[in-house]
């Protein structure tokens, strides 16, 4: 890892990155997370049986509309005009939860991670949202960044002995 910040000029104050010089490259990244909940709260979910309707789609919606707004929420961000935003929701009986997983696609000459971060939380802030009123005691966890490629640093996975 590099001592340098990037996000701060030589007096220490905060700047957005010059990333002009950059190449464009086909950029994507991977996040993930969950919302775990009571086994009976997952149920309603799933059987569309929510007061405030379909859950899992508007959750969906919300990420992708996250991703790319990501510029206004996080600062110093650049904006980014996104190929492809794909969030997906899927319910874990198991584990009495739904695994939200986001990917981010740009051409670009900056990447997507925080993207994809962004998508994965503001779907499950939906999800507690929407469901809160029959369990308030859901926990959004684990999100991270699970992948990414393009750029100058290559490809990085998350490996099993990485922290989460």
């Amino acid at each position: 890892m590099s001592d340098h910040l990037t996000h701060l000029d030589e007096a220490g104050r905060a700047r957005m990155v010059d990333v002009g010089a950059k190449d464009v490259t086909e950029r994507v990244a991977v996040a993930r997370g969950r919302v775990t909940m009571h086994p009976a709260t997952l149920r309603l979910i799933v059987a569309g049986n929510m007061p405030k309707g379909d859950v899992l789609a508007v959750a969906q919606i919300a990420g992708v509309m996250a991703a790319k707004r990501t510029s206004e929420l996080i600062p110093l961000c650049h904006p980014l005009l996104l190929n492809q935003v794909v969030v997906t929701c899927t319910p874990n009986a198991a584990e009495s939860c739904i695994d939200i997983e986001a990917t981010v696609r740009v051409s670009g000459k900056t990447g997507v991670e925080m993207e994809a971060l962004t998508a994965v939380t503001v779907a499950g802030l939906t999800l507690y949202d929407m469901a809160k009123a029959v369990d308030r005691g859901m926990r959004l966890t684990d999100v991270r960044l699970v992948a990414k490629s393009g750029g100058r640093s290559g490809e990085w996975r998350v490996t099993s002995g990485e922290s989460s």
